[in-house]
């Protein structure tokens, strides 16, 4: 296999080379400390208020099975400008007073630009606990919603060339050289082709495992909104958006938002094997369709402006149609052994 830079695979690594993981969790780190309004992408939150009214509504009927504790961890992952849990604060405070006051919020964020905009966002509901890591959430009963969080993980990338063996993915000088590397562990058993390049995300691995073996021992749900593949896929997935348009990852560091596609068969693989109950994957639009979205658009449009109505049309159109994000994006749910499947999955959808 030809390399990039000519580096010589049975050489020391160059100076200042990084394995992939490391630039990524570097160059994201990087720009969400500098791009606090996220104007390079589009998320679900921001397009339509349907999308976290419908998560808060999830959220209910899961608290409702949990037989309504009056303590409850109420956590987002990647909460962005912390539009999805206003929104669904606002349902829940409206619909479910009892709810309401149970609710402790906590939000998973690093980038203290970020938690100024979240901690904006959700003054008239709470006043937010802000976590760096999953792990440090309070033992309570929880549930945990995350969109486009995964996506947003660092990848390793890696490549089998039939002449030299396994070898991985680093980044130097804005792009890509190979190191010999032992072979890597796969989460699936997946089949792969010489000179493919397989992809494994090792903190949402462990992103999976932490949240089953809790809720293996405290009751709880975690709910994942994300773009990726319904089974484990071979190829290189990692890109960039900058402007809103695709960029090279490697040559802007800090300046864009890179992300890849994540893997929902290892994620429910290993998730299942700590012992949570694990449903879907299932389509965003399936999922959506199920939970009301129309239903709520059409609502808030009888009572809006002709343009207003249209805005929420177009929304639900794009959260949900096959040719938009219903069919790219994924849902799948982690819950406690002991709950009963949440709304937007069938009984027997469990992986």
């Amino acid at each position: 296999m030809q390399t990039p830079n000519n580096h010589n695979p049975s050489h020391p690594l160059p100076a200042g080379a990084e394995r992939l993981d490391v630039f990524m969790a570097r160059a994201n780190a990087q720009y969400y400390a500098t791009h606090p309004l996220l104007s390079d992408f589009v998320t679900a939150p921001e397009l339509s208020q349907v999308f976290g009214e419908l998560l808060g509504a999830w959220a209910v009927a899961v608290w409702q099975s949990m037989g309504s504790p009056t303590r409850l961890i109420l956590a987002e992952a990647g909460p962005g400008r912390g539009t999805l849990m206003a929104d669904a604060l606002r349902l829940i405070t409206r619909l479910v007073p009892a709810m309401a006051h149970a609710i402790d919020v906590h939000l998973v964020e690093t980038s203290p630009l970020m938690r100024a905009a979240q901690a904006q966002a959700l003054q008239p509901y709470c006043t937010p606990l802000w976590h760096s890591h999953l792990e440090t959430l309070p033992n309570a009963p929880l549930i945990l919603l995350a969109n486009e969080f995964l996506d947003a993980l660092p990848i390793r990338q890696f490549v089998c060339p039939p002449t030299t063996g396994w070898q991985e993915r680093y980044v130097h000088n804005g792009a890509f050289i190979y190191h010999p590397c032992p072979a890597p562990t796969l989460p699936d058993g997946r089949k792969f082709e010489d000179d493919t390049v397989v992809e494994v995300c090792e903190p949402a691995l462990h992103c999976a495992q932490f949240l089953a073996h809790r809720f293996t021992h405290t009751p709880g749900a975690a709910l994942f909104l994300d773009y990726g593949h319904f089974s484990s896929l071979t190829g290189a997935s990692l890109q960039a958006l900058r402007h809103t348009k695709p960029t090279n990852p490697l040559k802007t560091v800090g300046e864009a938002d890179l992300t890849a596609h994540v893997d929902f068969t290892a994620f429910a693989a290993r998730a299942r094997h700590a012992g949570a109950s694990v449903y879907g994957a299932v389509t965003q639009g399936a999922f959506l369709r199920t939970l009301g979205l129309l239903e709520r658009t059409e609502q808030l449009a009888a009572s809006a402006n002709a343009t207003m109505a249209s805005k929420l049309r177009t929304a639900a159109h794009r959260l949900a149609a096959p040719e938009q994000m219903g069919h790219l994006f994924k849902v799948l749910a982690l819950t406690s052994p002991t709950l009963p499947p949440p709304p937007g999955f069938i009984k027997g959808s469990a992986a």
